[in-house]
């Protein structure tokens, strides 16, 4: 691929052996002949683990990822895991399979299990644990080995639960020196030990209040900060998902040293006005190619129906205007935004 080429990116949740086939499908039938040239796959604890079996949570084994890679390589496309790090370990009260298997990892096991949104969002995983580098280096370097990826994305958007109260090691911390701490430690073993690129979600490098944007794209207590505690060799996926007035952390971050790849979802009219901006603002920096293309999320549950939908879709079929179910607007977001990159 070359060097000056947009990245067109697609982002989706998949863990599961039984969907290999249909996946595979997608891939050589939708998103290669759409120019699709980043494939991120999250993953996260549904990867079978050969050293760490207890965390396991899904069905995806290392010879799928192998399968994975190779339709992928076949295609010209880069193959980028994700697994959630710090943040998401779970929904809710909910713990994950890492913490069930791990609980003093937790940084709020104080929370009840059945909590639920607003009391509570989703746990995090201690950052100053002294076990939990070891065993989150170990996972993710077992994702790395199975895809042969030259590139890894850690997550890290929607980190609430940091420097707890009741967390005996967090407790009266700075945050962002924490979330800083989190990244800089998985830099060390990601970029400096296996050599691999760094991505991450940007939401908690937004600033709220200088932004303007919520408390799920922006940061309203403090971790942002910790964008000046980073290297800036890690690529910012920087997610919005309606249309704003404005999207001004993209020409933060470029004007920071920051390559960015804005992150739509489904919703087209947002997605559209989302790169249009994003473009503009790159253009009136010193360094626009730091601009590096756009990246469609998907955030539905996939399956051998929604592979085949999509698989069964052309162009011709979706308009630019009226109104579409989730998947007929992904599509419809898909074709339009690889169209213009």
């Amino acid at each position: 691929m070359k060097k000056t080429e947009p990245v067109k990116a697609f982002h989706l949740r998949f863990g599961s052996h039984e969907l290999v086939e249909p996946f595979k499908q997608f891939i050589e039938k939708v998103l290669a002949p759409k120019g699709i040239n980043h494939l991120i796959i999250e993953c996260n604890t549904s990867f079978v683990f050969e050293k760490h079996p207890e965390v396991t949570g899904g069905t995806l084994t290392k010879q799928d990822a192998r399968e994975i890679a190779s339709v992928c390589k076949q295609h010209g496309i880069r193959v980028i895991p994700l697994f959630q790090c710090l943040g998401h370990q779970g929904w809710g009260g909910a713990q994950n399979t890492l913490l069930k298997a791990y609980p003093e990892l937790d940084e709020t096991p104080h929370v009840p299990l059945d909590a639920k949104w607003p009391e509570f969002f989703c746990r995090s995983w201690c950052p100053l644990h002294p076990e939990v580098n070891k065993l989150a280096f170990e996972l993710l370097g077992e994702i790395i080995d199975a895809f042969e990826a030259d590139a890894f994305h850690i997550g890290m958007d929607e980190v609430y639960a940091i420097a707890d109260d009741h967390c005996p090691r967090c407790k009266g911390k700075d945050r962002a020196e924490l979330f800083a701490k989190a990244v800089n430690d998985l830099h060390g073993y990601l970029v400096k030990e296996r050599g691999v690129q760094l991505f991450m979600w940007a939401d908690r490098f937004n600033d709220s209040e200088a932004t303007g944007y919520n408390q799920w794209e922006g940061d309203t207590f403090g971790t942002h900060r910790a964008l000046s505690a980073i290297p800036t060799d890690i690529v910012l996926m920087d997610w919005h998902y309606d249309k704003l007035d404005s999207y001004p952390s993209i020409g933060i971050f470029l004007e920071k040293g920051f390559s960015v790849i804005p992150s739509c979802w489904y919703k087209t009219e947002a997605a559209l006005d989302f790169l249009e901006a994003s473009e503009q603002q790159a253009s009136q920096t010193a360094n626009p190619e730091r601009m590096l293309g756009m990246a469609v999320t998907s955030w539905n549950g996939w399956d051998q129906q929604s592979f085949e939908k999509l698989i069964s879709m052309n162009s011709t079929q979706i308009t630019r205007d009226g109104e579409l179910d989730e998947l007929d607007e992904l599509y419809r977001t898909l074709d339009l935004i690889t169209s213009k990159l």
